[in-house]
């Protein structure tokens, strides 16, 4: 078939209309809406679920309803996002059902996360060039979150096994965000005692109990908590090329332990969200029944920590595989613990994130929870 010039060009002219307008269409179904995002929590994307084939129950897991906020970022890169990407990523959260977020932690040795006039003369820390406890608070409060917030990690624990220098620097870091923040935002609902310990560590009792009580008595007794890791068979170095050690703990050690901190701290610290990552897939049900026991003997909340990145792999860290995620949200729910956190939600399961993956991780969650 011949075509003239005229109708050669006219038939170019219809076929980059065509183009242009099927690639329009593309982008507003993959565009997620952000304006009036507080009020319609309904992703629009080009994701349908009618068709699923999960060969699993679906919906059988316990539900993530809360996640760390990770901006020191200490070892995960740093995405170098601005309001307008955490304004969107706050939708994401929403959309799924999160309802609460963490700072994991104010500061980490000289970075903050707020401009604190006490660490910037303590110890000389760096200015950060965003107040982003300001910036969380608004976007909780605009999207109906809870805001926990992450208290100041110096480095002298890690650095000493010490846990009395963070009692010292927390008794002013404590005080200042309370005036400066938690007496002026409504979505300001509770505090994170962010040192991460295990078993047998150094004055953690003392530690968590002067912290837990300072927390509740300046801000008339909002909710604490805390998230320690199980020292388990993959309990080992991030920075090291091992992937699993031999010395763990077992369930006995693990409730003896536990037993003893919990019976020193109960009185000040609500919840306890044990990291999940650390023992071994088919050691879940026993070490979560242990955790649930413990926390209901003490009147505790009994959260888990779902970490959504993955220890089985020796690339630290990427997203973890589904069925790894579902295994635990399923064995959480077996043992009847009261709500689901993560770390963390922004870099292994946002549509957004800098890893790939994590949207794709994100769709499956949706999958399997009807979202």
């Amino acid at each position: 078939m011949k075509f003239t010039l005229l109708e050669s060009m006219e038939t170019q002219n219809t076929r980059r209309d065509f183009f242009k307008k099927a690639s329009l269409s593309g982008i507003a179904a993959m565009a997620v809406p952000m304006i009036g995002m507080a009020n319609n929590y309904t992703l629009d994307l080009p994701v349908s679920f009618d068709d699923s084939k999960l060969i699993v129950p679906h919906a059988s897991g316990l539900k993530i309803t809360g996640t760390f906020l990770d901006e020191i970022s200490h070892d995960i890169p740093h995405q170098n996002w601005g309001e307008k990407e955490w304004d969107r990523d706050f939708a994401h959260m929403k959309a799924i059902g999160i309802d609460t977020v963490i700072l994991i932690r104010s500061g980490y040795r000289r970075f903050m996360t707020y401009p604190s006039a006490y660490l910037l003369k303590k110890h000389n820390c760096y200015m950060p060039s965003v107040d982003l406890v300001e910036m969380y608070l608004r976007l909780s409060d605009k999207y109906g979150m809870k805001f926990y917030f992450g208290l100041y990690d110096s480095g002298k624990y890690w650095d000493t096994g010490d846990l009395s220098w963070e009692v010292e620097d927390n008794k002013y870091v404590i005080d200042e965000v309370w005036k400066n923040y938690g007496s002026k935002f409504k979505s300001f609902q509770g505090w994170y005692i962010s040192g991460e310990i295990s078993r047998k560590t150094k004055g953690a009792i003392g530690a968590f109990h002067a912290m837990g009580k300072q927390c509740k008595e300046v801000s008339n007794g909002l909710p604490t908590f805390i998230s320690p890791w199980i020292d388990g068979k993959k309990a080992v170095e991030a920075a090291g090329g091992n992937l699993t050690k031999e010395n763990a703990v077992s369930v006995q050690e693990h409730e003896r332990e536990w037993g003893e901190i919990f019976d020193g701290i109960h009185d000040v610290v609500d919840a306890c969200a044990f990291q999940d990552g650390h023992i071994d897939y088919d050691e879940l049900d026993a070490f979560f029944t242990v955790n649930k026991k413990l926390a209901d003997k003490y009147k505790m909340q009994c959260w888990t920590n779902a970490e959504t990145f993955d220890r089985d792999m020796p690339i630290r860290f990427l997203p973890i595989k589904f069925d790894k995620l579902r295994m635990k949200l399923e064995a959480a729910k077996r043992a009847g613990y009261d709500k689901g956190i993560t770390f963390e939600f922004s870099h292994f399961m946002s549509p957004q994130s800098s890893y790939l993956q994590a949207g794709h991780l994100y769709n499956r969650y949706r999958e399997y929870f009807g979202i």
